[in-house]
């Protein structure tokens, strides 16, 4: 479609200039003015992500299940049990639980950057979602608005066809009345 397409459709649905919209808005007055769908974000639908991205999004996920939770309550437990009531050279961790504690502070060392870069990766693909739908939703709304003066348009024009046929209707009444109104004087 020409420039002058693309001004007449950022006036008309917006308000404003092209030059004056928001890279979104322009691509949403484009795709309008070309009739494209919209189609999938195909950044939302690519996996870009590294070995070492999808290994933490992996530990991430293993770590915040009800599974890991459960399965670790019970190593704890397990653990625990075993050097409080084992005696002998089996107990490897006596009372304070002093290598526990340091597997423990371990684990979340590890365990709590992983999660945080897997929550990074997950807010920037909420982010690039959101304003996808924001996209969808401001090209769906322009559109109904586009329906709308299409709708009008056609609405007036079709009242006007109904006049321009009812001054006609009356004057050919007007015609057929002033005849019998003569005869009638005869």
């Amino acid at each position: 479609m020409s420039e002058q397409a693309h001004q007449q459709l950022a006036k008309q649905l917006l308000g404003c200039r092209y030059e004056e919209l928001s890279p979104v808005q322009r691509s949403v007055i484009d795709l309008i003015a070309t009739e494209a769908p919209s189609g999938v974000n195909k950044a939302l639908k690519h996996d870009d992500r590294t070995f070492g991205a999808r290994l933490a999004d992996h530990v991430a996920a293993v770590g915040g299940s009800w599974g890991f939770i459960i399965g670790f309550g019970v190593f704890l437990t397990v653990w625990m049990a075993w050097n409080v009531f084992v005696k002998g050279k089996v107990n490897f961790d006596p009372y304070p639980f002093i290598f526990l504690n340091l597997m423990l502070s371990m684990l979340a060392a590890i365990q709590a950057p992983v999660i945080m870069m897997s929550q990074n990766r997950a807010a920037a693909r909420d982010r690039e979602a959101a304003e996808h739908d924001y996209l969808v939703n401001l090209r769906a709304e322009l559109e109904i608005m586009h329906l709308h003066d299409k709708v009008d348009e056609m609405r007036d024009q079709q009242m006007i066809e109904l006049l321009k046929q009812q001054r006609e209707a009356i004057r050919l009444l007007k015609g057929q009345v002033e005849k019998l109104a003569a005869k009638a004087k005869i």
